[in-house]
C-alpha cells in the first residue's frame, strides 16, 4: 500500500542535529557563536572598505565586495538555525521555513560557486590582457557578471526548492542535519525523487562543474603569462593579486570535494562515525569559509590592509 495513504502530511520537520552528542552541542554553541560573529565583522568591515576607500573601486575588489555580502547572507540564512538547535534539542521548523532556508543556502552557494568564476576572469583579463583591462571589465561589463551570478544562483534555487517541495512528506518527519540540507529532505520524501536527483546532477554540472573548470583553464593561462614575465618582481607582483582568490577557491572547492566525494560506510559503527564526521564538514563548509574570505583577503592583499589601515585611522 502507498505510505501516503497511511500516515497524515508532514507539516513540519525535527531537525537532530548534534541532538545524540549533548556535550557536543555545548562546546559548539560557544564555537560557532564566535565564529558568526567574525563573519559579521570581518564580511562587514570589507564591504566598507570597499565602498569607501576609492583605490579600490575596481572590478576585482566589487567582485570582493559582494563575496562578503554573499558570505553574510549564506551564514545568515543557516546559523542561527543551527546556535537554535544546539539550545534546543530535536528543534522543530515548520514547513515553510524549512522551504525558506533551504532556498536561501542552495541560492548563496549556487551563487557563490559563479562568481569565483567571475572573479578567475577578472584575473586572467588583468594579468593575460593588461592593455585591454579597462575595456573588457569596464563597469557596463563587470556590473552585469555580478547581478548575472545571483541571477543565475537565485533561478537555480527555486527550481530546486519547488521541485523539493512539491514532494509528499509523510511518516518519519526527522532530518539528520543542523539544517533543511536537500538531500536530507529529499529522503524523507514518500515519492519518487528520480526527478529531482537528475536536476540536482544538471545543476551540480553547471553550477560546480562548469566554474571549476573555467577557473582552473584561467589559471593555467594565468601562470603561463606570469612565467613569461621577465623580471621577478613582476612575477611576485602579479601572483599576488592572484593568490588570495586562489585560496579561497581551493578551500571552497576542496571542502565540497571532501564532503560529498568520500566513500560511505557500510557498518554500522562506522556509519554513526560518519554521519558525525559529514556534519562537522558540513558545518565547516558553512561557516569556517565565509571566516577565512576577510582573513585571506586582508592578510594577501597589500591595498585592503591599507585601506583598513586608514579607516581604522579615522
Amino acid at each position: 500500500m502507498d505510505r501516503s495513504n497511511q500516515t497524515s502530511p508532514v507539516v513540519g520537520f525535527i531537525l537532530l542535529g548534534l541532538s545524540a552528542h549533548p556535550r557536543l552541542e555545548k562546546t559548539f554553541f560557544v564555537l560557532i557563536l564566535q565564529m558568526y560573529l567574525v563573519i559579521l565583522l570581518g564580511n562587514g568591515l570589507l564591504i566598507v572598505v570597499t565602498l569607501l576607500d576609492s583605490r579600490l573601486h575596481t572590478p576585482m575588489y566589487f567582485f570582493l565586495g559582494n563575496l562578503s555580502f554573499l558570505d553574510i547572507c549564506y551564514t545568515t540564512s543557516s546559523v542561527p538555525l543551527i546556535l537554535d538547535s544546539f539550545l534546543t534539542p530535536r528543534k522543530t521548523i515548520p514547513f515553510s521555513a524549512c522551504a525558506v532556508q533551504m532556498f536561501l543556502s542552495f541560492a548563496m552557494g549556487a551563487t557563490e560557486c559563479v562568481l569565483l568564476g567571475m572573479m578567475a576572469f577578472d584575473r586572467y583579463v588583468a594579468i593575460c590582457n593588461p592593455l585591454r583591462y579597462p575595456v573588457v571589465m569596464s563597469k557596463a561589463v563587470y556590473i552585469p557578471l555580478a547581478a548575472g551570478s545571483w541571477a543565475a544562483g537565485i533561478t537555480n534555487s527555486v527550481v530546486q526548492t519547488s521541485q523539493a517541495m512539491r514532494l509528499a512528506f509523510c511518516g518519519d518527519n526527522v532530518i539528520n542535519h543542523f539544517t533543511c540540507e536537500i538531500l536530507a529532505v529529499l529522503k524523507l520524501a514518500c515519492a519518487d525523487i528520480s526527478i529531482n536527483v537528475i536536476s540536482m546532477v544538471v545543476a551540480n554540472v553547471i553550477f560546480l562543474g562548469a566554474p571549476v573548470l573555467f577557473i582552473f583553464v584561467s589559471y593555467v593561462f594565468i601562470i603561463a603569462a606570469i612565467l613569461r614575465m621577465p623580471s621577478t618582481e613582476g612575477r611576485k607582483k602579479a601572483f599576488s593579486t592572484c593568490s588570495a582568490h586562489l585560496t579561497v577557491v581551493v578551500v571552497f572547492y576542496g571542502t565540497i570535494l571532501f564532503m560529498y566525494g568520500k566513500p560511505k560506510s557500510k557498518d554500522p559503527l562506522g556509519a554513526d562515525k560518519q554521519d558525525l564526521s559529514d556534519k562537522l564538514t558540513s558545518l565547516f563548509y558553512g561557516v569556517v569559509t565565509p571566516v577565512l574570505n576577510p582573513i585571506i583577503y586582508s592578510l594577501r592583499n597589500k591595498d585592503v590592509k591599507a585601506a583598513m589601515k586608514n579607516l581604522v585611522r579615522q
